[in-house]
């Protein structure tokens, strides 16, 4: 089978690999879409969060291994002892690996296990025609939920985490710094959960544009001050933090009300310093999520039921074959794109 395998930065290569065998207690899933994450990003030009040098505690994997770990499909076979699970399901897969037995685990806390690590960059993953996963990782999709759907399940967990774990209320203001894929999908899900009014905040109009037919407010923060905008217009509630550099925690903490909140949704590859004078006078919080727990079947849900329309951060589909140059290099250097979807034969 084809897969797009991380051999080192700037080093995925389409390889001809062996289907994997389904093991007992695994399921083989056949992937039909997947999606390029930030994550997916970082592991191929900066060599960030995909395993090297040593086998991951849980998977026993480490590169050379397959990417992707936001995709749809549908069950091909399972293994001895799988039960619940059959043959012809369609899925999608939540790909946090999880050890079920430290503190964390052992409280419903799966994504801050200690051993917590991702298919796709801990494992073999989705970018290729079948992946064997964890049957707690698979949720099964309803017919009227698409493959694209299916595989913009797992960014749309993150974002919606970020919300429920704010103290977003009906009514209240949001601003969503950063307006990537996660960035638009924060926007979905503040608005969803009775956001007044949204702001978005980005350096590119492209991506602004489409935060717009989102419903939120856009501001180009290389031709305005954001935060001075926002305040000037009472502040937000809370302030979805999802760029993850120094410029727009700042602006993020001085656009809150007195009270309000920051959820820092990004990774930060840098410190980042906080004016804790202003955090102090304002008696504002800052919080922040990592990944997801216990959420994809009411992402699946919202989906089905048409409250939740994912669809519209799509802004290109690619096959299998084109994930280099039109996918993990076309990310970086046109900031248009929002979610790239690879189809998988």
């Amino acid at each position: 089978m084809r897969a797009a395998v991380y051999h080192a930065i700037k080093d995925v290569r389409l390889e001809d690999v062996a289907v994997p065998a389904a093991k007992p207690g695994k399921v083989k899933v056949n992937v039909k879409v997947a999606g390029i994450c930030g994550s997916d990003l970082h592991a191929y030009h900066h060599g960030i969060g995909v395993q090297t040098g040593a086998p991951h505690p849980l998977s026993g994997a480490m590169a050379p291994l397959t990417l992707g770990h936001e995709f749809s499909g549908v069950v091909a076979e399972v293994g001895e002892g799988v039960v619940g699970i059959q043959p012809g399901d369609r899925v999608a897969i939540e790909p946090i690996m999880y050890c079920g037995k430290c503190a964390s685990c052992r409280t419903g806390l799966y994504n801050q296990c200690e051993k917590m690590g991702f298919v796709g960059l801990n494992d073999d993953g989705g970018f290729a025609e079948y992946v064997l996963v964890e049957p707690y990782m698979v949720h099964k999709l309803p017919d009227s939920v698409s493959f694209e759907e299916g595989a913009l399940v797992e960014p749309t967990a993150v974002a919606m985490h970020a919300v429920r774990q704010s103290k977003l209320k009906v009514g209240d203001s949001a601003a969503v710094f950063g307006v990537g894929p996660i960035g638009l999908l924060t926007i979905l899900g503040a608005k969803s959960a009775g956001a007044s009014k949204v702001y978005a905040i980005d350096v590119s109009d492209e991506r602004l544009a489409l935060a717009e037919k989102l419903g939120a407010i856009p501001i180009n923060s290389l031709r305005q001050n954001a935060a001075e905008v926002i305040v000037a217009a009472g502040g937000v509630h809370v302030a979805y933090e999802a760029a993850g550099v120094q410029a727009t925690i700042a602006s993020a903490l001085t656009a809150v009300k007195r009270g309000g909140e920051v959820m820092v949704i990004a990774a930060f590859a840098q410190p980042a310093q906080l004016n804790m004078l202003e955090l102090m006078a304002k008696e504002a919080s800052i919080a922040s999520i990592l990944a997801y727990r216990h959420i994809f079947p009411e992402i699946i849900a919202l989906i089905a039921d048409g409250k939740l329309d994912v669809k519209r951060v799509i802004t290109k589909q690619i096959d299998l074959e084109q994930i280099v140059e039109d996918g993990l290099e076309l990310l970086v250097k046109d900031k248009s794109q929002a979610k790239i979807l690879v189809r998988i034969p």
